[in-house]
């Protein structure tokens, strides 16, 4: 069951972060992001496949590692959302050993073309926004075909991609590595059909993994809001956490029940998924929103500028929600309920 209310004080994935300046935030967050993907190699971790019955214990599992560090939760989210694709779509064997990254945003202004050639793939061109850049050895990208948009599994290898300098700049989700990526003739592997991988039921599933890695982090920031309601007694701050805590209960629960619905139609054969997907991924995101802007009035400036765990949290946060896309989501999601027969 998904943690509902302010968490206690608890370490899943290893020690506290320390204020680590900016600059080694990379460095830190791969070193932990290989540390627990050689957990889930050795069965000590486990990420159930969304629908498989288990999803609670998936969202539960992403939600306890971006309570430690958002950072290492956005690149394991990558992993663990390729492992589910690859067994999705039929693709190839992962493996151990390796790192996957799923590299699929398609901003405008830039282009990956992957060409055929000699019963192989060739891509050629830049990839935005790829988390683990420096630290994933495999990745799922996005790229176009002569026939349309298609999927290809990618070896990350200096000789044919590389990160591009200067494009990752964010000071919140530093450690996320996250700069384009130019690939150059790179030999790649077709995982599905043009389209399959928007099309596939586990693209909803997967949001809203995304959305219980989001709602860790606001735990996380609700939990020095709570500290510092136990430090003194002020009904000002008591009611920022009442409000909090009212919020991050509702999260839990709207999680809770979309795993529950995901596990009763993994195939999505009633159609529910994309809707429900865009539900659950604006009302968490609005509790984060409604969390950090609680905490900064109620807690001040101190905590940012003296608990560098919280400020880091605080700025890794205020950019990762931003995944979510705002009222583009919300028209979605308010044009699919104006025809009832796509929310079945």
């Amino acid at each position: 069951m998904l943690s509902a209310s302010v968490p206690a004080d608890e370490d899943p994935v290893g020690p506290p972060r320390d204020g680590t300046a900016p600059d080694d935030a990379r460095a830190e967050a791969a070193a932990r992001f290989a540390s627990v993907v050689g957990l889930i190699d050795a069965g000590e971790l486990a990420f159930p496949l969304p629908g498989s019955g288990r999803t609670a214990a998936r969202l539960s599992a992403l939600q306890a590692v971006a309570e430690e560090d958002l950072c290492v939760a956005r690149l394991v989210e990558g992993h663990v959302d390729a492992l589910a694709i690859l067994a999705e779509l039929d693709g190839p064997p992962p493996g151990p050993g390796r790192r996957w990254g799923v590299w699929a945003a398609e901003p405008p202004g830039t282009t990956l073309d992957a060409t055929p050639a000699d019963g192989t793939w060739l891509l050629t061109g830049v990839k935005p926004y790829c988390s683990g850049a420096h630290s994933c050895t495999d990745a799922l990208v996005t790229a176009r075909t002569p026939e349309g948009r298609a999927l290809f599994a990618v070896a990350v290898d200096p000789r044919t991609s590389s990160p591009v300098d200067g494009t990752w700049q964010a000071v919140g989700m530093a450690g996320s590595d996250s700069p384009d990526m130019r690939f150059d003739r790179a030999p790649a592997v077709a995982v599905g059909g043009v389209d399959a991988y928007l099309r596939r039921p586990g693209f909803q599933h997967g949001g809203i993994g995304v959305a219980a890695c989001w709602y860790g982090g606001a735990l996380a920031v609700a939990r020095t809001l709570r500290h510092a309601a136990a430090r003194r007694a002020d009904p000002h701050t008591d009611a920022h956490l009442g409000a909090v805590d009212a919020r991050l209960h509702a999260a839990g629960a709207v999680l809770a029940q979309a795993a529950a619905e995901i596990d009763d139609d993994p195939l999505d054969s009633g159609g529910g998924a994309r809707a429900r997907g865009l539900r659950v991924r604006a009302f968490v995101e609005s509790v984060c929103a409604e969390v950090l802007a609680r905490a900064g009035r109620a807690t001040g400036a101190g905590p940012l500028c003296h608990d560098p765990r919280h400020a880091r949290t605080v700025a890794d946060l205020t950019v990762y929600i931003r995944q979510h896309h705002g009222e583009r989501d919300l028209a979605e999601l308010g044009a699919l309920l104006a025809r009832p027969q796509d929310t079945r």
